[in-house]
Order: C-alpha cells, then structure tokens, then sequence
C-alpha cells in the first residue's frame, strides 16, 4: 500500500496526467511545493499519487501546462466513510467494540500459576481471594510486590515467588522446597538422640492375629519369639526396661520407644463385587447441537435447551474468546451436543466377570506388595450370580505386624523377659 498511516488517515489520490509535457507539470508541482509520490509510466501517461490538499492546488498548473489529469482511485479513511455513510449503526458498533475492548484491557481476567506441586491451584487462588486478588479485579490496584511477600509469608516451605502482569493475566510463578519433609524428618531425629528418654515410652503390640516367623529387636524388651502365637492387642515388644537392684530386684522402669521389625504369617480376608449385567448403548443418530456464550454469570442460548430425548448423552464444547496470547476477554462461546440412544441391560459371561474380577484382585496384590506383603497362599474364589457376581477368600500373607501404643508397665511385669511360655 502507498502512503503512510498518516496518509491514510487524512485521505489521498491517484490520478493519471495524460498530456505532451507531463515533465512541466511535475516541475510545476515542485515548484509550488505539491508532494507528489508513487510515479509509474503508464501506455504514455503517468499515474501518480497526490494529497487531498495538494490535488485542490493542480488547477492552475493543468491550465499552464495544458495537460490532463483523471481521478484513478480515492484512497484513505475520509473517502471510506463516506461510501459507507448511510451505515452509521456499523461505525458506532465498531467504536463501541474497540472502547469495550479498552475497558476489558483495565482488569485482570486470568490468574495463571505455575510451579506448585504440593499447594492445588484452587487453594492458591482462594488465599489470593481472601488477600483481595481476585479475577476482575483493576490492573491497577495489583501489587506484585505484596502478593510475593504475602505468600512467602504464609508459607513456609515455598522458597521461591514472582508475580507479574501479562497482558490481562496475573502470572505467578513459585519453587517449593522439595526437601522440606526431609529437613523435618532429620531434625526430628536429632532430637530423639539428644533426649533419649521418654517419660511415657511406647510398646509394639500385635496389628492382627498371627504366628511370628520374623523378629529383630533393636530398642526395648521382647515379649514373644519366633515361631510363636500372638493374638490382636497382644505386646510383642515392650518399651518399660526394668532397673534392677544389686540383689536382682526390680524396682522402677525406665521408658522408651519400642523399635523391631516383626513379621508373622497372618490371614486376611478379601471380598469385591461387580454387577452382573452392564447397559449396552445404541445410538440413533438422532442429535441436537445448541449454540450458547456466557458472559460471566449470565449465559444466552441460541435454541432450545431442553432435552427432549428419553435417553441421551450430552457433550459439551466451550472455548474462551482471547485476543493475542495475553488478553483474554471474560466471554466464553461454545456448543452443547446432544445424541439420542437406546439402551437395554446384557449380561456378562462368565469369562467377562471372571476377567473384570481377577483385574480388580491384580491390583488389590500389587497394592500389598507395594506395602511389603508376601502373599504366600490365595484361597480367593469367583462366585457369579444372576445380578451381581464377587470373589471372595482368605489370603495368608506374611507381613509387618508390630503397632505402636503407650507402654503398659502392668503387663510387662507379668511377661518373661526372653519371650518364652
């Protein structure tokens, strides 16, 4: 395109000079400071660019210099307007877009954070909200600089926090610190062997019934022993070590925290159930798509929304207006789909059932395994039935047994020491 934006703007010509001396008339033009820009030879003419203003100026100089000049094309705003006169409710739509679009550029219309992995995104966003940053909220009222502060000052294992303004998006980017609990954990420790003694002290007992087949004591007392018997509740370790006299005589505890590991052959019981019958669906092409934009709380709808299928599924399409990469206008347009279907209940084969149940039972074993438990034995059967099938039986398992508890000085005292009968 010829011409500047300014041009454009005020508006411009090009004409084409047919005449024996279009040399004078440029010369001419010159001259009397006529700017004239764009000259291309054309058939024995020149076509030729002119301002508004200058084209007004060019009637003494075609009457000098005896050439003739025709209006090729009318370029610019000026003359766009006028062709488009009678149109006056367009223009008014365009200017009222273009204020809307400026006042929407005032306010924050997306809150983006990246780098969380331990704090969701909704509960960031509702501590934003209750420190007044909020969607909707005024460019100009958000404080950066706060928001960093405010946030490293309510959490204390987030090292790391920036906020800045995109466009119409308020980005926050923060580090957590991923060694955090391992701090913890090793501060924790120091504390126990700087103060090894423990007023009240803890016994493990036994989690579940079982005989022992595994037990390595590393602080406090054993109550049992391999091979041996135990019933819930019983205490397989216990944390009151007696403090004998010289003469062998007990005459207090000193308390600690009971630490072994105890495994025993147990049985535990497993049941899962699954309905025998499933809804097979056959759709019948019958469908109804409805065109809908919600604009903040408020939502049109071109068309019925009423679902008037007996059966049917609805999908729902939607995507955010977004002018740019940053500017996204707080308008949201997209359809909802709507297809009919019959359906009617089949039942599963006995291969089906016995597949989906020994799916589920391959994940319940992977999950145990995960915790450390061996399973040594599975007495778990398929039962299938007219509405509902499951499986279901006994699993022998060795596995960790020992749980804590306060130490009981009162049934210690009554205990062998070395854990025999």
């Amino acid at each position: 395109m010829s011409g500047s934006i300014f041009q454009y703007i005020k508006g411009y010509l090009k004409i084409r000079v047919i005449g024996y001396s279009p040399e004078r008339f440029l010369n001419a033009c010159s001259h009397r400071g006529i700017y004239i820009w764009g000259i291309t030879p054309v058939h024995g003419s020149y076509d030729m660019y002119v301002s508004v203003g200058g084209f007004r100026k060019l009637k003494p100089i075609i009457r000098k210099t005896g050439t003739k000049v025709i209006i090729v094309e009318r370029i610019g705003l000026p003359f766009y307007i006028f062709r488009y006169k009678k149109r006056k409710m367009f223009f008014i739509g365009a200017v009222a877009a273009l204020i809307m679009i400026y006042i929407l550029s005032l306010f924050v219309w997306d809150i983006d954070i990246n780098g969380n992995r331990k704090y969701t995104d909704e509960a960031l966003l509702t501590y934003l909200k209750n420190q007044g940053v909020e969607h909707g909220m005024r460019l100009s009222q958000v404080d950066c600089s706060r928001i960093v502060k405010d946030i490293r000052k309510s959490y204390d294992d987030i090292i790391w926090v920036s906020a800045s303004i995109e466009g119409c998006r308020l980005v926050v980017k923060i580090k957590e610190n991923e060694d955090s609990n391992d701090v913890k954990n090793q501060e924790a420790s120091v504390e126990n062997t700087e103060s090894p003694q423990n007023e009240t002290g803890t016994d493990l007992v036994a989690a579940c019934d079982g005989t022992i087949t595994e037990m390595i004591v590393r602080k406090g007392i054993p109550c049992v022993s391999e091979g041996q018997q135990v019933v819930k509740g019983q205490i397989l370790v216990s944390g009151a070590v007696p403090v004998v006299n010289d003469a062998g005589e007990t005459i207090g505890f000193q308390m600690q925290d009971s630490e072994a590991d105890i495994k025993a052959q147990t049985t535990i019981e497993y049941t899962d159930k699954c309905d025998s019958t499933y809804e097979l669906k056959e759709y019948t092409g019958q469908r109804k798509e409805v065109l809908f934009l919600k604009a903040g709380p408020y939502l049109f709808t071109l068309g019925n929304r009423k679902n008037t299928f007996q059966n049917a599924d609805e999908i729902t399409y939607e995507k955010q207006f977004r002018i740019g990469d940053f500017f996204e206008v707080p308008l949201i347009w997209g359809s909802k789909v709507t297809t009919a279907y019959t359906s009617q209940r089949v039942s599963y084969s006995k291969n089906e059932i016995q597949l989906i149940l020994s799916s589920e039972y391959g994940h319940y074993k992977e999950s145990l395994e995960k915790k450390g438990v061996e399973i040594i034995e599975n007495n778990v059967r398929i039962y299938t039935g007219a509405v509902q099938s499951e499986a279901k039986g006994t699993l022998t398992v060795i596995s960790d047994i020992g749980k804590e508890q306060p130490a009981d000085i009162t049934n210690i005292s009554e205990e062998p020491a070395d854990g025999n009968d």
